[in-house]
């Protein structure tokens, strides 16, 4: 009987996953239910996918924001501070703002990226700066010249202005600050040496620019908590990129030692079903929204932990390529065939074509990372495992 069915997406629920939570013996054993209550079988080539929230919750891996801002003044000491391109976020870096400046010894320069931030939350619409004129890739405003030409917006999704609150934060702290806004990262340079550039997947640029034209002292959102401060959490790779919001003082910080983690559960299917699972730890998924425009990427990497299966690009070919042009006389279970027949075998002449061109190149992490988020979503759904079936399985299979 030809089969009918591609590829399947299952959100796993699981408990609350709190602190010291074992993942090894609570992933597969509700994994082994569903399969049980849904009547699906696992096999070979599936994939086990959990988000990074509940594996940084099993971790206990927290941290206050007094600790953030103890690692901040050990770095800074007296330095007024530059903190340039943050993404425009409560949860993302709100509360890790809180810390900066309270590690701070006097002085905040706060430098944001106009007429949006790296992920795509704007400040402005890009149409507002051509009709007054503005160059954002040239310009560089303080917050008055910003309010003249713009006046008071609110984030599309949130509501929140983030000038103003990103403002209110700093000033609970007492310290000094300027708001500034510009797309050029030697622009801190003319108010400090010392600077904290909190962009995420630009870091690496924007870091060597100001390195090479007289920064003193540079250092990244994956520099600070790198290690324990007063028996915090940590995360000697990311530091505090891909931290969240816990509650009104406390961050989760991106989870640690995934790798291990994932090859451990791997080898607990193998030996309790004798299938080779693909194990994967997922944090944002890399798609962007159409209406509000925002990429959905805030964390470092969409999976900070994968088995070895789910390296590389898919090995595709266009199958609407294939029906359209090189069996496209052909109709019905012919045509099938004949397609079905180059998949399996490649024994048709296809060199130059498109179908030889495969899909675009994206990394299989990302593109199932992607799936995973939107199947688990943000919210009440309660499902931070994600089981995937024939994602590997092609037109024959």
């Amino acid at each position: 009987m030809e089969r009918m069915v591609g590829t399947v997406v299952r959100g796993i629920r699981t408990p609350i996953i709190n602190k010291g939570d074992n993942l090894e013996e609570l992933v597969p054993e509700c994994i082994f239910k569903a399969s049980q209550s849904e009547g699906f079988a696992i096999q070979d080539k599936d994939i086990v996918a959990i988000t990074e929230s509940v594996v940084g919750r099993a971790q206990g891996n927290y941290a206050s924001i007094d600790a953030i801002a103890t690692d901040i003044s050990s770095k800074y000491g007296d330095d007024t501070i530059g903190v340039i391109f943050p993404i425009l976020s409560r949860n993302r870096f709100g509360i890790c703002l809180r810390g900066i400046a309270m590690g701070a010894a006097k002085k905040i320069v706060l430098m944001l990226s106009y007429p949006a931030d790296e992920v795509g939350n704007h400040l402005v619409d890009m149409d507002e700066l051509d009709v007054k004129g503005v160059n954002p890739w040239s310009d560089v405003l303080n917050k008055q010249q910003f309010r003249q030409l713009f006046g008071y917006s609110k984030h599309s999704f949130t509501g929140v202005d983030y000038i103003e609150y990103y403002q209110s934060l700093i000033e609970e702290t007492g310290k000094e600050y300027e708001i500034i806004f510009s797309n050029n990262p030697l622009t801190i340079l003319e108010y400090t040496k010392s600077v904290l550039t909190c962009d995420i997947h630009t870091r690496e640029r924007t870091q060597r620019i100001l390195k090479a034209n007289g920064a003193e002292r540079v250092y990244g959102l994956e520099d600070i908590l790198t290690t324990p401060i007063n028996n915090s959490g940590y995360n000697t790779e990311y530091g505090l990129l891909g931290a969240n919001k816990a509650t009104e003082d406390e961050v989760k910080l991106f989870p640690r030692d995934c790798q291990a983690l994932v090859e451990r559960l791997q080898a607990i299917f193998k030996e309790k079903t004798g299938k080779t699972i693909e194990v994967m730890v997922y944090g944002d998924g890399a798609f962007k929204d159409p209406v509000g425009k925002i990429w959905e990427l805030a964390d470092p990497v969409v999976s900070p932990g994968y088995t070895k299966g789910l390296e590389g690009t898919p090995n595709e070919v266009k199958l609407k390529y294939l029906a359209d042009n090189e069996f496209g006389h052909l109709k019905g279970e012919e045509q099938r065939n004949a397609i079905a027949g180059y998949i399996e075998n490649k024994d048709f002449d296809l060199t130059g074509s498109m179908a030889s061109q495969g899909t675009t190149p994206r990394r299989l992490t990302d593109l199932i990372g992607s799936l995973c988020d939107l199947t688990s979503g943000s919210g009440d759904k309660g499902t931070p495992v994600v089981y995937v079936q024939g994602y590997f399985d092609n037109f024959t299979k």
